[in-house]
């Protein structure tokens, strides 16, 4: 890799959004790593996928709701979230049940494009293999 050029992160969300600080601060880190001009994305295996359930209601656990603050990624052109298929089935979920999440596609006379990709375990382990740096959260 040359100097300048952007690295390829990936930061992997793999615990629920409520329980631990992971979630939240692995959301912080990666607003944080696309300021800084990286080419970042973002993957959720295992309870992870739960971080981008639509309708979460935490006001029953005395818990801040932060999963409203994934719209703003699309605005850290942190565009990229791929949900591991295997993950949602075993959960009983489905892409149906996951946030509306979009960014515009200036290249694309601005076209709102869906951020999230459903992808299945064998494409993510590609997906991972092709980033400069995988920060599991």
């Amino acid at each position: 890799m040359s100097a300048g050029e952007r690295k390829k992160l990936m930061y992997l969300n793999r615990r629920a959004p409520c329980g631990t600080i992971y979630a939240a601060e692995g959301l912080e880190v990666v607003l944080i790593g696309a300021a800084f001009d990286q080419d970042v994305c973002m993957a959720f295996v295992g309870d992870g996928v739960y971080q981008l359930k639509a309708g979460q209601d935490t006001s029953g656990l005395g818990l801040k709701n932060f999963s409203p603050a994934y719209r703003a990624l699309g605005d850290y052109d942190v565009t990229r979230l791929y949900v591991e298929r295997e993950s949602l089935e075993e959960r009983g979920l489905d892409a149906g049940d996951l946030m509306l999440l979009t960014w515009e596609d200036e290249d694309d006379d601005w076209v709102e494009k869906s951020s999230i990709h459903v992808v299945d375990r064998a494409e993510l382990a590609r997906l991972i293999d092709a980033q400069d740096v995988v920060f599991n959260f």
